[in-house]
């Protein structure tokens, strides 16, 4: 019923104190309703003068308003405790994604992600307020009232204690039901986000082939089994509640009919008959009011155990050493690191690089250039071998010293939901309108921002301005053009999705920003590979092959041989 994680959280101690206190508090009010209300009637009953029971009525109305005011202030404390744990969730998860990198948005999708960080830690918060008052309010009401159930008649007493557990078994049997319906109700949630992201993403290419309705369709497919999941969960939480409140008023018509029976034949008197009957209900209150939100704390404990999930991913460790600011002078030595995905090895090399050079690593989709290039940026944890930077040995490259001297670009650079200025000053915010306009001019934007109805300054992201694929990748060369201190340039197919004339222009405009660095290239474009001063070949994660374009081509060897593969594969 409660995930355990949620007894991990900041101050869920101090947090369930005083909710069970509430809870207790609460307890006494109803018990004192159900005594002022009784009273009355009996008293009223026998004859007596209503004026004579104002004491009576009015303490009825205090305690009315006390017991709706610990409910207002346990609803307040919640809200306000379920939010701060929200936004603590929230800021852990995106720490964890900027902290591990681009290989768990690709293990969980990026729709999956997105709707986690967004719609998922609001069922988490809507699940914390929930669970905690239903959980800590069920544990604890049901109790006193037994008690004076008991004190006033054990005949109802007993049956009050016997259908309790009956009841309980019921909703476990139930609650199981719904769960195992509610994990597949998120499972299809999770294909649906992720479907639909990827779909919205690429819509410019759909439409460009035709298959925009073919992916409509499909798109309408997935949301209808996410449909059927859904109404299959809602179909056993309603089940689950219509029967609970069947047998709680059957239970408390049971009562009923007994007190009944017994006041005609003399059996007991008014006033414990009606306080029993008055309390009756209230001892079942908490177990329907749980069972009302059943199917919401299902949601937001599957939310909250896809969340830990993410959290509870490995990272990488290792102790962080400074790292000198890379010049003509320093040097970078692999040896004989190997990494490997879910104990099988995609990934070794063997590879020495010294001062400011271009190297090109080239090789077959899936051979391993993005690991390589993921393991440069410290997004991947070698599993074995020796990394030396200028001379200082280091377990893996997240070290914050090498990664603030980066600069990633990769096949789809991400265009941030701000200025068109503040995405070019992205790696430089402190940059001048000259600096701007002169990476603007650099990266071939010129014409873009003469376009947009207000320059620098027009909106992109979100559903404001779309920009291709090509001035995206502008954007990018323009970040980079800007940022003169960082020495280390990381590429990762990004020309992949370009059509060959846009190509060719970017590539006029890139060159210039590979001189006085270091820059590591992953492509299958082979014309890229005459500008590189080394050229890596990679196949099936092995480094067979190192030389410039013209050792290669003369050895004949494996660079020849995908160079003519290539190009057959180019002209099929």
């Amino acid at each position: 019923m409660m995930d355990k994680a949620i007894l991990g959280l900041p101050n869920i101690r101090k947090i369930m104190g005083m909710l069970a206190g509430l809870s207790a508090l609460q307890a006494l009010f109803i018990i004192g309703q159900a005594y002022t209300l009784a009273t009355v009637i009996t008293n009223l009953w026998s004859g007596e003068k209503i004026t004579d029971q104002y004491l009576m009525i009015g303490a009825f109305a205090v305690i009315y308003f006390a017991r709706h005011g610990v409910t207002f202030l346990r609803d307040k404390l919640l809200d306000h405790y379920s939010a701060e744990q929200a936004s603590y969730l929230r800021q852990q998860l995106l720490e964890k994604i900027f902290r591990v990198g681009p290989q768990i948005v690709q293990k969980q999708g990026t729709g999956n992600m997105t709707t986690m960080a967004l719609d998922g830690i609001g069922k988490v918060e809507n699940y914390i307020h929930l669970i905690l008052a239903k959980m800590m309010n069920m544990t604890i009401i049901p109790w006193p009232i037994l008690a004076v159930v008991f004190f006033l008649d054990i005949e109802s007493g007993v049956v009050l204690l016997l259908v309790f557990p009956l009841i309980i078994i019921f909703m476990i049997i139930l609650g199981y039901a719904a769960q195992a319906k509610a994990d597949r109700q998120y499972k299809a949630f999770q294909i649906l986000s992720n479907h639909f992201i990827d779909s919205l993403r690429g819509i410019d290419t759909l439409k460009m082939f035709g298959l925009s309705k073919k992916y409509g369709k499909s798109i309408f497919k997935t949301s209808e089994q996410f449909r059927k999941a859904t109404m299959s969960t809602l179909r056993i939480g309603i089940l689950s509640t219509f029967a609970l409140d069947f047998f709680t008023t059957l239970s408390v018509a049971i009562v009923a009919v007994l007190l009944g029976l017994r006041l005609i034949e003399g059996g007991i008197l008014l006033f414990p008959a009606l306080t029993v009957l008055i309390l009756s209900p209230e001892y079942f209150l908490p177990v329907r009011d749980f069972a009302s939100d059943y199917h919401a704390t299902l949601d937001g404990k599957n939310a909250m155990t896809a969340i830990r999930e993410i959290l509870e991913e490995p990272e990488i460790e290792g102790e962080q050493v400074p790292v000198a600011t890379w010049s003509k002078e320093a040097t970078l030595a692999l040896k004989e690191v190997k990494v490997a995905y879910d104990e099988q090895e995609a990934l070794a090399v063997d590879y020495q690089v010294k001062g400011f050079k271009k190297v090109g690593i080239i090789g077959m989709s899936g051979s391993g250039k993005s690991t390589f290039i993921n393991t440069l940026s410290g997004f991947l944890q070698p599993s074995s071998g020796e990394i030396t930077l200028d001379g200082q040995s280091v377990n893996n490259f997240a070290q914050q010293d090498w990664q603030k001297q980066m600069i990633y670009i990769p096949q789809n650079p991400y265009v941030f939901q701000t200025s068109l200025r503040e995405n070019i000053a992205f790696y430089t915010p402190e940059a001048t309108e000259a600096e701007i306009l002169e990476a603007v001019h650099v990266a071939g934007l010129s014409e873009l921002v003469a376009e947009l109805p207000e320059g620098l300054d027009t909106q992109l992201g979100g559903g404001a301005r779309a920009l291709s694929g090509g001035q995206a990748q502008r954007i990018a060369v323009a970040r980079a053009f800007l940022d003169k201190e960082r020495k280390i340039l990381l590429l990762d197919e990004p020309t992949a999705h370009l059509d060959i004339e846009t190509e060719v222009e970017l590539k006029e405009r890139m060159l210039p920003l590979m001189e006085n660095r270091l820059v590591f290239f992953a492509t299958h474009r082979l014309h890229w590979m005459h500008q590189m001063d080394e050229i890596m070949v990679i196949e099936k994660g092995q480094v067979v092959e190192v030389g410039s374009f013209a050792e290669l081509t003369a050895r004949k060897g494996h660079f020849y041989a995908l160079t003519q593969q290539m190009r057959r594969e180019e002209h099929e």
